[in-house]
């Protein structure tokens, strides 16, 4: 996998994540104290670097495509 230059903090299994169904959201608690972000339509779309709005740093999701 190429990180395209991305800085990746962490590889993070997709079970580890919290799901909030309401906003159909994937989180994930980031060192800086708030939470790394990741929609489930962007999964879906392939993507796979949930990004922290507070801080520059960003995590890879590690899922299975089904």
């Amino acid at each position: 996998m190429a990180d395209d230059g991305l800085n990746i903090y962490d590889e993070i299994e997709i079970e580890d994540m919290t799901f909030d169904p309401a906003v159909q959201i994937y989180t994930y608690p980031c060192p800086c104290g708030d939470r790394f972000e990741i929609a489930i339509d962007d999964l879906r779309d392939g993507e796979e670097i949930a990004v922290c709005p507070s801080c520059s740093l960003m995590i890879r999701v590690i899922f299975d495509v089904v």
